[in-house]
């Protein structure tokens, strides 16, 4: 091998060792970059959380006969049809009376005029709740729920443009307990 050749080879090689220097960097600054922003948002999402907790318990103290509480207090949600999003509302019981009791919840579809409206049916509207669409807690006398329910949605991109009103039904060891509350979802185009 002459000198000049050599020389070629060397110069090639480091050449090589710095790119592959300046990828590994470049890799790890885009997984830094990822995991921040993906903590960032469950840190949102926590704070979201604790804000709805602290809205349901002021609501509850502001008068103490109330049995359900939902979040937001105008019972409307509005979701762009396809946000892959989970969004939806919050809502906490109180049990009023002075014995223990085991309380059950559902949340469904209570619009009779559905078809007609949305042409769609309460079994398809139902679908997009995925989850807090049912549950039971026990609670002793006067107390609520530790942690609110929350009822989250996912709507497709099939869904129509539509207002569908949902109801909260609550029983107490199998008897109604309080009106039905109703909460609407409204459905907008992107």
């Amino acid at each position: 091998m002459t000198p000049k050749n050599k020389t070629a080879a060397m110069e090639m090689s480091v050449g090589i060792i710095v790119t592959i220097v300046l990828l590994m960097t470049v890799l790890i600054l885009g997984l830094v970059l990822v995991r921040t922003i993906f903590s960032s948002s469950v840190e949102n999402i926590d704070s979201i959380d604790q804000a709805v907790k602290g809205e349901i318990n002021k609501l509850f103290a502001e008068d103490d006969t109330r049995k359900v509480i939902v979040y937001p207090p105008t019972r409307l949600v509005t979701i762009k049809k396809g946000n892959q999003d989970y969004l939806g509302f919050g809502f906490s019981i109180r049990n009023v009376d002075v014995e223990e009791g085991t309380f059950q919840y559902r949340v469904s579809v209570n619009d009779p005029d559905l078809r007609n409206k949305c042409n769609i049916n309460a079994e398809e509207a139902e679908s997009w709740i995925k989850v807090g669409s049912s549950g039971s807690i026990t609670l002793r006398p006067g107390s609520s729920m530790d942690e609110p329910e929350f009822v989250r949605f996912l709507i497709p991109e099939s869904a129509p443009p539509c207002l569908i009103r949902y109801g909260i039904d609550v029983k107490k060891d199998g008897e109604q307990y309080g009106n039905t509350l109703s909460v609407d979802l409204k459905v907008e185009s992107k």
